[in-house]
């Protein structure tokens, strides 16, 4: 009976190696968290459930995929967008639809990134003569062809990674890596703040645009030359699967468990309620009144946040809170979060009426088809 040594696959040094899916592991590799992005396979989309948003500038999108923009309305973000059928092994994509032929200025920049927190990142070095190498791949697709790209940047926005990648046949799904040797110079933070931005460009003007391969202290959104999403009505630029990992080479993409990912994803947010026509659907919790009026809800959230959260809502008048008990009213305001902490928070909920000061009461969304939340995005 032949024996399998537990380190084979960790001793590079005495030619004890193996292959695992096309993939020799590394000490990296073999960390659990190999992908430093989160909700990179477009599974999560908290805020808006597969709805499609056009996005304010710096408005999240799908969980933790912000859109930045210039120039309000030019383009649409929706998780599968077009309902076309996503790469093999896929399910989900996050899809940015152009709405009109904007001709970029001078000074405009339009995109979608993910902040990467710091402490997810730490181990990378940049900003010091050890550097990791990292790699950033990725599923792509657009109605258009040429030279498309991104950018890496930290969190002063000082230190900029302008890069490029093709797209050769209209409407095909294309995997695309590139390369980039760790930034040695400027601070990159490494705590509960932004480690590092990934950028793809959906159409920017010369001012933020730079010379692609290389780092650089200017601002930049994007390469020079590439492709505007924005500037073709109806254009689309589609994209699932990516990766940042350390290395030179990208590997097969690391498929984390929904619970984990999601749990993942609501460290920066997550929904207290969600839209429903129904008041006996998606309780808050219980509250108690804290006079005739107002009510106070204590809520103790799934994962511990990034930081203190604030209150997210997309609910108009007419979408409020009902308490059900001894008096069945609604809300005219949306929470606040009087107290807020990292791990619970009490919410203070007003312009109820007929509340017993002391008394418990069962509160619930109402008539709704906003969305609750606590936020604490980097």
């Amino acid at each position: 009976m032949s024996t399998v040594r537990a380190n084979a696959i960790l001793d590079a040094s005495g030619g004890n190696t193996a292959t695992i899916n096309s993939m020799t592991p590394t000490a990296d590799s073999l960390q659990g968290f190999r992908n430093r992005l989160i909700n990179s396979d477009m599974r999560i989309d908290q805020r808006n459930a597969g709805a499609s948003v056009t996005p304010t500038n710096g408005q999240y999108t799908l969980d933790r995929w912000q859109a930045f923009l210039t120039q309000a309305s030019k383009y649409s973000v929706q998780q599968n967008a077009g309902s076309i059928t996503p790469p093999v092994g896929f399910t989900n994509y996050l899809g940015c639809t152009s709405s009109s032929a904007y001709s970029v200025g001078a000074s405009d920049t339009f995109g979608i990134r993910q902040y990467i927190e710091g402490y997810n990142v730490a181990d990378l070095g940049w900003g010091t003569a050890n550097a990791k190498t990292i790699t950033i791949s990725a599923w792509v697709r657009s109605s258009l062809t040429g030279t498309f790209g991104g950018v890496l940047q930290n969190s002063a926005q000082n230190r900029n990674y302008p890069f490029t990648f093709t797209i050769s046949s209209a409407n095909t799904w294309t995997q695309i890596s590139v390369t980039v040797a760790g930034d040695t110079s400027g601070t990159w933070l490494t705590t509960n703040s932004t480690g590092i931005s990934v950028i793809f460009n959906l159409g920017t003007g010369s001012t933020y645009s730079g010379t692609a391969g290389s780092w650089s202290s200017s601002l930049y959104f994007a390469p020079t030359g590439a492709t505007s999403v924005v500037g073709t009505n109806g254009a689309t630029f589609y994209i699932t699967g990516v990766q940042l990992e350390v290395g030179s080479v990208a590997t097969p993409f690391e498929r984390r468990d929904y619970g984990r990912e999601l749990i993942m994803c609501q460290r920066y947010f997550f929904t207290l309620t969600s839209g429903s026509s129904a008041p006996a659907n998606d309780p808050l919790a219980l509250a108690v009144a804290t006079s005739s009026t107002d009510i106070a809800v204590q809520i103790r959230y799934p994962t511990t946040m990034r930081t203190d959260p604030t209150v997210y809502s997309s609910l108009t008048v007419g979408d409020r809170f009902r308490i059900n008990g001894n008096v069945n009213v609604n809300s005219t305001s949306n929470p606040t979060n009087d107290t807020p902490g990292e791990k619970s928070c009490t919410l203070g909920i007003v312009g109820f009426s007929g509340l017993t000061t002391g008394y418990a009461y069962a509160c619930r969304q109402f008539n709704v088809t906003g969305v609750t939340g606590l936020d604490a995005e980097l």
